[in-house]
């Protein structure tokens, strides 16, 4: 027996191996991931982690008892070079192939780098890995001035962190308002006022020109516009990329993503892909999509695992992401692609409100500050596919949940269709 080969031991991939278990799979599972610890849980690096209120192990997703138990062959601190379709095998550094029934590319996302004069300078860090944030965590000791370059999910959040502990910081963006690509203005200025109010320098619009520093350690970050600031520790947070490479050269399908049906199968039927390497036409957004989250690289691997053991289960899941900044949660749910209003339920001055997006009249997202009851029940209505009117979204008086007791439209329509109610043009 060959089994199943899975390059990639971060969330996608742990998620397919206990999938896979789940759904009866009896064969050989094979995980092969890059780095040297078993699969652990990302969000919590940003946040917790560096504030020292949970370590390597409790972030772990299982302990190595539950592979050893399963079983599962695991080949950490291992790299997958190259993919023959013909032989159905992956060739790994340390010359030796693995063989595969099935192979899922659980490859991931790396960290977009800075390419500008200094950026190889010491000091200079990107926060991804858990091997990332313990180097951050030693350099923050020290440090007393920090620039974040970037004003994105991780860069807010580690900025949070990095005042929490008492550093100065400063967080340069190059759009003109925070989270720009991924908020409405009225969150950008929410979470503007909410890091001016911890003693966070946000400066927008800001062009890194150059890092500049002595004897390879960094001193400083001056912007194209002249501005010079001092820093003792840079981090960077200013995207990802998708890990495409194997499956390139593979000749698989690709764009800004490996591109995957709704069962997580790429060009190749028996290659899967899934996680934040993966695109595909997500019935939330009318279009095809690469998401990085927790919740789309776990749905996605259920949706894989399952069609493996030969059971059809569409990948139709409502998405969710999530941020943690001080004290501030902000919720979503949804996708706000294509929406063309919104609407304000509660009040934004209050620090617990939600917006309501909608595309020609119909709910598709909902975006919620420290306002759970607002996002659990949105979520339940865009699972229902249940579509409040904007004014009873606006009115905080409103109460929707008995808007949940209608029928739900969702158990009789199947994969695209189950949502295309929600995005009919």
């Amino acid at each position: 027996m060959t089994g199943v080969v899975i390059i990639g031991a971060g969330q996608a991939g742990y998620q397919c191996v206990e999938s896979l278990r789940l759904e009866g799979y009896e064969g050989l599972i094979t995980l092969v991931g890059e780095e040297s610890h078993l699969p652990y849980q990302r969000p919590p690096l940003s946040k917790d982690y560096l504030l020292g209120k949970t370590d390597g192990e409790r972030i772990l997703y299982r302990p190595r008892e539950f592979y050893e138990q399963s079983p599962v062959t695991l080949k950490l601190a291992t790299r997958a070079l190259s993919i023959n379709q013909q032989e159905k095998t992956v060739q790994c550094d340390g010359d030796h192939a693995l063989a595969y029934d099935a192979l899922i590319l659980a490859t991931g996302a790396r960290v977009r780098k800075l390419e500008l004069p200094g950026a190889a300078l010491d000091g200079i860090c990107y926060l991804r890995t858990l091997d990332d944030v313990a180097d951050i965590g030693k350099r923050l000791e020290a440090a007393q001035s920090v620039i974040v370059i970037g004003a994105g999910f991780i860069g807010l959040e580690f900025a949070s962190v990095a005042r929490k502990l008492g550093k100065k910081v400063t967080v340069l963006e190059a759009m003109e308002r925070v989270m720009a690509r991924v908020v409405e203005p009225e969150l950008s200025q929410f979470f503007t006022n909410l890091h001016h109010s911890h003693g966070v320098e946000i400066i927008t619009g800001a062009q890194v020109g150059e890092i500049v520093g002595q004897g390879g350690q960094l001193s400083g970050v001056k912007t194209t516009d002249g501005l010079l600031l001092k820093a003792d520790l840079v981090v960077v947070g200013i995207g990802v990329l998708p890990n495409l490479e194997l499956a390139q050269e593979a000749g698989l399908s690709c764009a800004n993503g490996i591109i995957v049906n709704e069962f997580g199968q790429t060009s190749n039927a028996d290659i899967y892909a899934c996680g934040d390497c993966a695109s595909y036409e997500h019935p939330f957004a009318g279009a095809p999509v690469r998401l990085e989250s927790v919740q789309n690289a776990g749905d996605q691997a259920r949706s894989v695992a399952a069609k493996i053991t030969g059971k059809d289960k569409s990948y139709i899941a409502v998405p969710w992401f999530w941020s943690d900044q001080y004290d501030v949660k902000l919720q979503m749910t949804g996708l706000t692609i294509g929406c063309d209003s919104h609407v304000v339920r509660g009040d934004l001055q209050s620090g617990h409100f939600s917006l309501w997006h909608y595309k020609r009249n119909q709910l598709r997202a909902i975006e919620a500050i420290s306002a759970p009851r607002d996002y659990v029940v949105g979520r339940m209505l865009l699972e229902k596919k249940i579509s409040p009117t904007k004014q009873q979204a606006s009115n905080a008086d409103f109460n929707l949940k008995p808007l949940l007791k209608q029928p739900s439209r969702s158990s009789s329509g199947k994969l695209h269709s189950l949502y295309k109610w929600i995005f009919r043009l």
